[in-house]
């Protein structure tokens, strides 16, 4: 009995893929701050200088947006490449409007895509966009709820 008993106790618990931690350190009196996830990556953030900040990092607002463009644009590259499609440059711009009253949450954003490459199939891309925007986008989708979320390309 007492061998059963260490070994479960011994065994390294099974990781939860699906965890994710982060950590917050305030760098300044005022609200310069840097978010650090698991690996090491880290990004800094800092509040508008209305309210004292210095501009020492992105708001937490445009970090959202930049999300949306990440997630939505890891979905899209990786869809395109196993569509055999060739891009040779990516990039997003992102606007958005927030509603005036507190929260000042996101009730329009959209996405305009401009992608380049070499043969590229306009119906690809614009499928792999769609896929994204309708199905992969995890952050796409807690922004839903609240803001209409609108997409357009451009191939060059």
């Amino acid at each position: 009995m007492y061998f059963w008993y260490v070994y479960f106790i011994e065994q390294e618990p099974k990781r939860n893929t699906n965890r994710m931690k982060v950590t917050l350190k305030r760098l300044n009196d005022d609200y310069h701050m840097e978010a650090t996830n698991e690996t090491g990556n880290s990004i800094h953030m800092d509040g508008s200088p209305k309210i004292g900040g210095k501009n020492l990092g992105a708001r937490p607002m445009e970090l959202v947006l930049m999300s949306l463009a990440g997630c939505s644009s890891i979905d899209v590259i990786s869809i395109l490449k196993k569509m055999k499609q060739e891009v040779t440059n990516y990039d997003v711009e992102v606007t958005a409007e927030r509603r005036d009253e507190v929260p000042s949450i996101f009730t329009k954003i959209h996405l305009k895509y401009l992608v380049k490459g070499i043969d590229l199939q306009d119906e690809k891309v614009k499928r792999a966009i769609q896929l994204s925007a309708e199905k992969y986008c995890s952050v796409s989708k807690i922004l839903e709820p609240t803001a209409e979320i609108t997409w357009s390309y451009v191939i060059s």
